[in-house]
């Protein structure tokens, strides 16, 4: 029986003319049978003892294959994958991969619909998957040698393992450090009425791309904090809020073996740091420090993570807002080695090249403000998502301008003060 709500990662593909269903059930072969996150399933139990996790050795995956009208197969394709993404994975018996073929009458393949469950995959693992997949040999199909990443099973021994069981420890304490202090609320009651609903921006920006290039150049770190430093000021400056208790993502990838790891290896961490009384340019080099520990602290035990923020709620007599999400989910190298820094005249310049769109898409988060980073080429994108209860139109677009306008100042102008109100005047 299938419980609660799945989170997917999602991808409709228009394969080389002349793909035959043979040949997408072939890939769908190899895709599970390589990768063990595609053939894992849980143990449910209801006596109130943890999941687990089951990995198949053998077994069936079905693959669906849909006829459809000349006109219309495009349309059929992003209509299924977004009733996959919907419909809850039974996740005791069916394998956490839907695949399907959208066909013409001559049974020849137009488009490829799949749907992955996140427990199983992240975005760096689908990034590792699609390779794997472009290295097979043309001809015949094989892979291009072994897999060499930690496969899912290795890291789970590791982690019950001595040096596993230390690092989970640490991670425990840098939790139990960062809540100790953190501010309990973040937004405050609902400024708005109405019903929980949720709505996405997308922004996307040259010159916020630009400027975190001329911020990790000038402060010889990559462009990652200047973009977190952007996010937390921003939100001071527009919302009142700081210190802000932000919930950051991490990809844990830069651990040995992890990097090409076929897998979900994201774990949230949280992460505070007071803006006031700095400078844009001591902010950054502020947050840098800090998000260093935070990522080397963002791998441990779920359920123990939730032990430990219960138990410090309760010594507190405090209910934390875990409610503010920071994903930086970009895939291209954010170190810029050995390209010269954009000069203020052209990042300026740059402002007046931004977009904004308004979206409705399959799996919003429903938190009440989640930022995503994306990185489109020459661009830094904004994927904000809010509840309208706390956030309107105008309040998240105040929010993306002002990301993008910290950043350029924070490049062509760090000595600016960060604005942020120090948080005992807010008492």
């Amino acid at each position: 029986m299938a419980r609660g709500v799945s989170r997917t990662v999602a991808h409709v593909a228009e394969p080389e003319p002349g793909t035959t269903v043979a040949a997408v059930a072939d890939l769908l072969g190899f895709m599970v049978g390589r990768h063990q996150s595609l053939r894992t399933t849980l143990l449910l139990r209801d006596d109130g003892r943890r999941p687990r996790q089951r990995v198949a050795a053998s077994g069936e995956v079905p693959l669906l294959v849909v006829t459809t009208e000349d006109d219309d197969r495009a349309d059929v394709a992003a209509a299924l994958s977004e009733h996959w993404q919907v419909v809850p994975f039974d996740y005791e018996t069916e394998w956490p991969v839907r695949m399907a073929a959208v066909v013409t009458a001559e049974r020849v393949v137009t488009h490829v619909v799949t749907v992955i469950l996140h427990t199983s995959i992240d975005a760096f693992g689908l990034r590792a998957l699609v390779a794997d997949i472009g290295a097979r040999d043309p001809a015949t199909g094989a892979p291009a040698g072994p897999v060499t990443a930690v496969p899912p099973l290795a890291q789970a021994a590791w982690e019950a393992s001595p040096a596993g069981r230390r690092q989970n420890q640490r991670s425990l304490r840098y939790l139990e450090r960062v809540l100790a202090t953190a501010p309990a609320e973040l937004f405050g009651p609902p400024r708005y009425g109405g019903e929980p609903r949720h709505e996405l921006l997308r922004y996307r920006s040259p010159a916020l791309a630009m400027a975190a290039h001329a911020v990790a150049a000038r402060e010889r770190v990559d462009d990652s904090p200047a973009l977190l430093a952007a996010f937390l000021v921003a939100v001071a400056r527009v919302t009142g809020v700081n210190p802000l208790l932000t919930i950051m993502l991490v990809s844990n990838r830069f651990r040995p073996g992890y990097a090409d790891s076929v897998s979900a290896l994201i774990k949230v961490t949280p992460f505070v740091l007071d803006v006031a009384g700095l400078t844009l340019g001591e902010a950054v080099r502020q947050t840098a420090g800090k998000a260093l520990n935070a990522y080397k602290n963002a791998y441990y035990d779920a359920y123990e993570q939730d032990e430990v923020v219960a138990r410090v709620e309760r010594e507190r007599g405090v209910a934390f807002d875990l409610s503010c999400y920071y994903n930086d989910r970009r895939q291209r190298d954010r170190v810029h080695a050995g390209v010269a820094a954009p000069a203020a005249e052209r990042i300026h310049a740059a402002l007046a090249e931004s977009e904004l769109s308004w979206c409705q898409e399959v799996g919003i988060p429903r938190s009440k403000l989640h930022l995503c980073l994306d990185d489109p080429p020459g661009a830094v994108e904004l994927v904000l998502s809010a509840d309208r209860r706390y956030f309107r139109r105008t309040d998240m677009t105040a929010l993306a301008l002002a990301i993008e306008e910290v950043a350029v100042q924070a490049a062509t102008r760090p000595d600016t003060p960060t604005g942020a109100v120090p948080a005992a005047a807010l008492r």
